[in-house]
């Protein structure tokens, strides 16, 4: 296990990482939520969503793979669409960028590493992200629940000081609880062997269709899981960096997510003999940060 150090944008007064505790056990999750919001069902999550298991497995950034499967995702303002949001990154010199994000805690959106420090496209930290949750098309009703912007972003010492991808961690801070109305996803760290068999999720902004305006999801197979990454045959594109990569457990289990979607077919080592995009996996030292971040920004509610 590696010891990892939280690394937060400077600010008057900079969050001060704690020390490390033993490791906990293998498998840790985190709560969830659906959030206040419309309490409906929706039909893409019972019709387009992959849930459970699948069967045997033989043996640059995102891509896509093949015919392209992903699928519009229509109503945004129902869970667990609304949880995640399309990003609007700027940074110190006025350059700007678009990724996807999603809510882990009523005040913390979790993304890419690359989304909020990158010395390629920032040189360094963003200045500012807008976040906006369940963003659906360009009209002037496309933002069911607004957005928010925020200057305060964290991410761990292994993304910033040489932007590792199997570190390819970030977050954004915010200052109100925007998570409390649309919800938030269970994060999960589980064993590699768990991982194998599932089906997994991706849901996010990409820049091909709609302009990063529109929510675009695929579903596949793990193909492949490293010590840091998780492999998986999911369509994607650019502006898909930060989207959740997440399971369902059983057909009624609520999503879980496991991964943090961050690189294309590029970034898979030709070692594997597979052609996959790929995601830094929620290890425990990882959710130990993810946790840490929840709980500057005020904690889960006690239920």
């Amino acid at each position: 296990m590696i010891e990892l150090i939280s690394v937060s944008k400077p600010a008057p007064s900079p969050f001060e990482a704690f020390e490390v505790v033993p490791p906990p056990p293998q498998r840790i999750v985190t709560p969830g939520a659906t959030g206040s919001a419309d309490p409906g069902a929706s039909r893409a999550l019972k019709h387009l969503v992959a849930k459970g298991k699948s069967g045997p497995i033989t043996s640059p950034f995102e891509s896509v793979i093949g015919r392209d499967e992903r699928v519009r995702i229509l109503d945004t303002d129902l869970a667990p669409w609304r949880m995640i949001c399309a990003l609007r990154m700027r940074g110190p010199s006025g350059g700007s960028a678009m990724g996807t994000g999603w809510f882990i805690g009523p005040r913390t959106v979790l993304t890419a590493g690359h989304c909020v420090f990158s010395n390629h496209f920032f040189g360094g930290w963003a200045s500012s992200i807008e976040v906006i949750p369940g963003l659906n098309g360009g009209g002037s009703d496309a933002r069911p629940f607004g957005s928010v912007s925020s200057t305060r972003f964290s991410s761990v010492d292994r993304w910033t000081t040489s932007e590792d991808p199997d570190f390819d961690v970030g977050c954004i801070h915010l200052d109100e609880p925007k998570g409390a109305e649309v919800g938030w996803f269970a994060v999960g760290a589980l064993p590699p062997e768990e991982l194998e068999s599932f089906l997994v999720n991706v849901s996010g902004y990409p820049a091909d269709r709609g302009a990063g305006t529109e929510q675009y999801h695929n579903r596949n197979r793990v193909l492949g899981v490293s010590d840091r990454r998780l492999f998986y045959e999911v369509d994607t594109f650019g502006g898909q960096s930060g989207a959740p990569v997440w399971i369902h457990e059983q057909e009624d289990a609520p999503p879980l997510a496991v991964g943090i979607h961050a690189y294309g077919i590029g970034g898979t080592p030709s070692s594997m003999g597979i052609t996959a995009n790929s995601a830094p996996r929620i290890l425990p030292e990882v959710l130990e940060k993810l946790t840490e971040w929840v709980t500057q920004d005020g904690g889960w509610p006690q239920t």
